[in-house]
């Protein structure tokens, strides 16, 4: 989809059905539950969280049906036993930076959070002298996962999504670098002959189209 491949979603499509369709089978052999159960089911949730459409409810705006939106999935939150605390129910299946940013978001909910933004500047810059100063491998990763733990913070404080700014971030690397990479074969070389100086050349003209 970052990539906008019509061809290529189509086919992760059919490959994301697949699994769904498989796995409704094995619960329906198990006696558990079957397609038609999880249709019903997020057909259910859909309506439920969404009042203003599907309802009388009148909500202001897009931030009005956002918080409408949360308090529905905390109440439902609360109505599960197996829901032990507020950060319980974040799927373990999400993305690390995705996962990251909805505990913080949870946490930020109840008043866990800096007062202002400069608090959380302040703690990416002691992260970074931390790694610094890391004396083995365990070290730096642990500070490097603290760093990238609050750089997440950083970005839900200026409301962005931070698993969407790394994957364009990757997608950005990955025309430039390809933009390097016909440069040097438009010139007969490999990159491997080329000196760093020369690549950056090429690299610095991506950026200027736009890359």
């Amino acid at each position: 989809m970052d990539a906008n491949d019509v061809d290529g979603m189509r086919e992760e499509f059919g490959d994301l059905l697949l699994q769904i369709v498989l796995n409704s089978q094995i619960a329906y052999d198990a006696k558990e539950f079957n397609f038609t159960d999880a249709v019903k089911r997020i057909y259910d949730k859909i309506i439920r969280r969404h009042p203003h459409v599907f309802g009388d409810l009148k909500l202001d705006g897009v931030e009005g049906v956002l918080q409408n939106w949360k308090k529905l999935k905390e109440k439902e939150r609360k109505g599960k036993k197996e829901d032990k605390g507020i950060l319980d129910g974040v799927p373990v299946a999400l993305p690390a930076l995705s996962q990251a940013q909805e505990y913080q978001d949870r946490a930020a909910r109840v008043g866990f959070d800096w007062p202002e933004i400069e608090g959380v500047l302040e703690k990416i810059r002691e992260e970074i002298e931390e790694i610094k100063t890391a004396e083995n491998p365990e070290q730096v990763k642990s500070e490097l996962g603290d760093l990238f733990f609050v750089l997440v913070n950083l970005a839900r404080w200026r409301d962005v999504d931070a698993e969407s700014a790394l994957r364009e971030a990757n997608l950005k690397f990955k025309k430039r670098f390809a933009y390097v990479e016909k440069g040097a074969k438009e010139q007969g070389r490999n990159l491997t002959d080329m000196t760093l100086e020369e690549m950056d050349s090429y690299w610095n003209e991506a950026k200027g189209l736009g890359m």
